[in-house]
């Protein structure tokens, strides 16, 4: 045998309610399920959303740092301040590229710029065109072959090695003189840290 609770009744002094008409009761339930609809489809949509997104992101990124050789455009503000590679801001056919491991981290840089943009690079990393050598490739081989760049042209070629105590970058340049008046400049930061 089971027991069941007597039911309560309302008090006395609440009026019944009339039954609910069809209409009100289709239009109560429509605004339920959205509401519902609304709590858990718009979380959902946003998390397909954001993890589209954030899949997106990777593939760039991965593709920007699976990339190899020359970059055309300029480094970054934060790489040109780090590895001290004060581009002139007229200068043109301006490409790079960045190397790091646990050991060495390399950026390499080419950009065609004046006689004055190469003299006013050159004092701002704390050289001159004085310290140029004739026929020197101050570029190794490994560093040439990373990127690309073959230094066999007409010329006439000069560079430097501006040599400096950890952690401040150490520069190998080189420039090509072929076009009088737009040296073309090549670029081998490397800093330990």
């Amino acid at each position: 045998m089971t027991a069941s609770l007597p039911r309560q009744a309302s008090p006395p002094d609440e009026p019944s309610r009339p039954p609910e008409d069809r209409g009100h009761r289709i239009r109560r339930r429509a605004l339920t399920l959205l509401i519902i609809v609304l709590l858990i489809g718009v979380p959902a949509g946003y998390l397909v959303i954001s993890a589209n997104q954030s899949r997106d992101s990777g593939k760039d990124k991965e593709a920007k740092y699976s990339a190899t050789g020359l970059t055309p455009g300029w480094p970054s503000r934060v790489q040109r301040r780090l590895y001290q590679v004060p581009i002139p801001g007229y200068s043109a056919e301006v490409a790079y590229y960045e190397t790091n491991n646990w050991k060495t981290s390399r950026l390499y840089v080419q950009f065609l710029t004046s006689d004055e943009g190469l003299e006013k690079f050159l004092k701002t990393i704390g050289t001159s065109l004085d310290a140029l050598e004739k026929d020197d490739i101050a570029i190794s081989a490994r560093d040439r072959r990373v990127v690309g760049w073959e230094f066999t042209g007409p010329g006439p070629w000069s560079g430097l090695n501006h040599e400096r105590k950890n952690p401040t970058p150490t520069h190998h340049i080189v420039v090509d003189w072929a076009k009088p008046g737009h040296p073309m400049v090549y670029v081998v930061s490397r800093t330990t840290p």
